[in-house]
């Protein structure tokens, strides 16, 4: 007998029977399940901590500690893991995300070109290029600046299906939520090529009978502006006397037709909820109809039915209906020590700044602090551009130490800021995704 005899093949294996092949494929199905919850559940953490970091990020509007735009984004410590922030990584660094272009020194000149070519009009050809860099990118520890003005050059065009394909792309190469849609009427939605100042009435403390003067002097400026600004991210408690007064102004501006935005209400709403319960009458009806008034305003009509039946047991009265709102955009809670009025820049600036000029010149005569709401801004052309840079650099000149700021700037807008040395002027804060 040979050597090799003794290790020979062991006779073929039976097949499997249909009852062995059905729990293999069983098997390799709750496996692959199995797989695909521990993805999602490590995409949610991470989303979670993002969350909890741009929370903590949330300061002051003009006097945050981070760096100028275009400054340098300093390196993150080498011992941090890739979805690790250091206890000792100092809060300036983290507020460098809100900057994703100051850090994208490699990228640099083709974030330019494609700022330039959008900025004049050149969409199609900017969109190209973005894709491409797009595709380039390797993994979640690469630099996002073209998703993301991919993403609003998407959101500004309307292409909803390309958007909702770029975002499953995100979601996978950066293990973390994508940015949510928002459709291009929400973004202009009643007062579309508006621009001027926009009242704001920054709520704060106990809402009380001291928000009654606010309230007034924003009632008063609504017959001059057509939209008006709510904030309610300051506010720590809530009585029945500022419940009504701030539910009557609501309703009453509302009548009125003026476009709403409201800053925090999520927050309050919840707040107002906390502060109630079914059955007890102690504060009155201020709180339960300011809470529906809030529901109604935010479009969350289930909620608001809820409610209303909760309000109908308690003071046994008939429900209120739910009515649609009537011209209401919500903006993210802002942590501030105080908001001036801003002026809200139109969807598009072209051919230079026109009838926009002597407006901001009246807002910089009669406010020492400027804030540019461009939460609406989807594009500004390239002379326009150059053109506003020098009439704030003329406001900076006479008034040395006067406070300028960008809010709510899409990615597009941001490049070609940057790439015009607008930091030398001002803070820019692009929108968060």
């Amino acid at each position: 007998m040979g050597l090799f005899s003794l290790f020979k093949k062991a006779d073929t294996l039976p097949p499997l029977t249909d009852d062995e092949q059905a729990r293999l494929a069983a098997n390799s199905e709750l496996e692959r399940q199995h797989q695909q919850a521990r993805q999602r559940e490590i995409a949610r953490a991470t989303a979670m901590k993002i969350d909890a970091i741009e929370s903590a990020m949330e300061a002051d509007i003009f006097n945050l500690p981070e760096p100028a735009w275009g400054s340098q984004r300093p390196a993150r410590a080498a011992s941090a893991g890739d979805n690790d922030v250091p206890d000792d990584f100092p809060t300036t660094l983290l507020l460098s995300e809100e900057l994703p272009l100051a850090a994208a020194d490699d990228c640099a000149p083709v974030v330019e070109e494609i700022a330039i070519l959008y900025a004049n009009g050149q969409a199609a050809v900017a969109q190209q290029m973005l894709t491409e860099a797009v595709a380039a990118t390797s993994g979640h520890n690469s630099d996002r600046s073209a998703w993301w003005m991919l993403f609003d050059l998407y959101q500004a065009s309307g292409q909803h299906d390309a958007f909702d394909n770029l975002s499953i792309d995100y979601a996978s190469t950066f293990e973390t939520s994508p940015p949510p849609w928002q459709a291009p009427a929400q973004l202009a939605a009643a007062s579309p090529d508006w621009a001027g100042l926009t009242p704001t009435a920054a709520l704060s403390g106990v809402l009380d009978g001291h928000i009654a003067p606010q309230l007034e002097r924003l009632r008063q400026q609504a017959d001059a502006s057509p939209v008006l600004r709510l904030e309610f991210s300051r506010v720590t408690a809530v009585d029945a006397e500022g419940c009504t007064l701030l539910l009557a102004t609501l309703r009453q501006l509302q009548a009125g037709q003026r476009e709403l935005i409201l800053v925090g209400a999520p927050a309050l709403a919840a707040r107002l909820r906390d502060g109630i319960a079914v059955g007890r009458r102690d504060d009155g009806e201020a709180p339960w109809l300011l809470l529906l008034e809030l529901l109604q305003l935010q479009n969350r009509e289930k909620e608001f039915e809820h409610a209303a039946m909760d309000y109908c047991v308690t003071f046994e009265v008939s429900p209120p209906s739910f009515a649609p709102p009537h011209k209401v955009a919500m903006a993210p809670a802002q942590h501030v020590s105080a908001s001036p009025d801003r002026f809200m820049l139109p969807p598009i600036i072209e051919h230079q700044l026109g009838p926009l000029l002597p407006g901001i010149r009246q807002y910089a005569e009669a406010y020492p602090a400027l804030v540019f709401d461009c939460s609406r801004l989807t594009r500004i052309d390239y002379p326009s551009a150059i053109q506003l840079h020098g009439v704030l650099q003329a406001l900076a000149d006479a008034e040395p130490g006067r406070k300028i700021a960008f809010r709510d700037v899409n990615h597009l807008v941001t490049a070609l800021l940057r790439l015009l040395g607008y930091a030398s002027l001002a803070r820019i804060y692009p929108h968060k995704y």
